[in-house]
């Protein structure tokens, strides 16, 4: 089966304890553990250990995971990546805490990347025997699981090829330059059935546009946004509609400055779907419908 779907992000911060709050107490994150000065949270619908860690040191993406259906997977994967010239290595089970074995990745765009099939379970708060809908004491924003996430890199195209040639990702949508150069700008990709599960960006190498956490529904994004005033969330836009994806979204910042994204709504990717393109003319429609106007910031911050 392969890769299932986008399982952890790991970030920097410059104050772990804003970030506990931010991740705790805004998002309503559940804290799994706190483990040499990493802390691992996951959000209330997620059966697994975490799916977004922090740690002391900076800011920025220290790595990304996606969670494969056996650990199989693992070695042949190792071995498409192998001869299509990405530098590869085993990681141990124990290494990384609550994760068995994996495979370190180092991507064209410039990030470390691991496969893994073991993850320790924790388990929803609401049981998987006749569970109910919602947590009974809802905290912040009450985020249910990590989504997705947009990184930058000076060649999307090689890594849109390593992701589509080697890991059997499929391509949603594409951003190009114009119909006469047809110049990758941007490509969405996705391995489960949702509209993305990475997306790529030409631009600096090895850098985190951002990571987003699935909401059910629109009034679900907008009471989010109502905790983020309260809270004195910077946010950076929304909430709107993408054009491209046809996601509904809030943009907003952790207190290290790392970009997060409330995300509901868009289309179901079957695998044959046809790929959407984008022109880099209609790039404000497709990033905000609505508005269809490009913020400065959205197109500039990256960590």
């Amino acid at each position: 089966m392969g890769i299932m779907r986008l399982g952890f992000v790991h970030i920097r911060t410059n104050d772990l304890e804003a970030s506990a709050r931010h991740y705790r107490d805004t998002l309503g994150m559940q804290l799994s553990a706190t483990v040499d000065g990493r802390q691992y949270f996951k959000g209330w619908d997620e059966f697994d250990h975490h799916s977004v860690v922090v740690e002391d040191g900076g800011v920025g993406l220290v790595k990304l995971g996606m969670k494969c259906a056996s650990l199989d997977d693992l070695e042949g994967y190792e071995r498409r990546l192998g001869a299509f010239g990405v530098t590869t290595s085993r990681i141990s089970k124990g290494q990384h805490h609550a994760m068995g074995e994996a495979l370190s990745v180092q991507l064209p765009t410039g990030q470390t990347m691991e496969l893994y099939a073991d993850m320790e379970y924790v388990g929803t708060e609401v049981g998987t025997f006749n569970p109910q809908s919602i947590i009974r004491d809802p905290r912040g924003a009450m985020v249910p699981r990590l989504d997705h996430m947009l990184i930058a890199g000076e060649d999307p195209l090689h890594t849109e090829r390593m992701f589509m040639g080697c890991l059997d990702f499929k391509c949603s949508e594409r951003l190009i330059a114009d119909v006469e150069s047809n110049d990758l700008i941007a490509t969405w990709l996705f391995t489960s059935g949702s509209s993305h599960d990475i997306a790529l960006i030409k631009g600096e190498q090895g850098k985190l546009h951002h990571f987003a956490f699935w909401m059910n529904s629109w009034d679900e994004i907008l009471r989010a946004g109502d905790i983020f005033a309260l809270d004195d969330v910077s946010v950076d836009y929304g909430p709107t509609r993408h054009g491209i994806t046809r996601g509904l979204t809030t943009y907003f910042f952790d207190p290290a400055g790392n970009r997060n994204e409330t995300f509901a709504g868009g289309y179901t990717s079957y695998r044959d779907r046809p790929t959407i393109i984008w022109t880099a003319d209609q790039l404000a429609k497709g990033i905000f419908y609505h508005a269809r106007e490009l913020k400065e910031s959205f197109t500039a911050v990256y960590t």
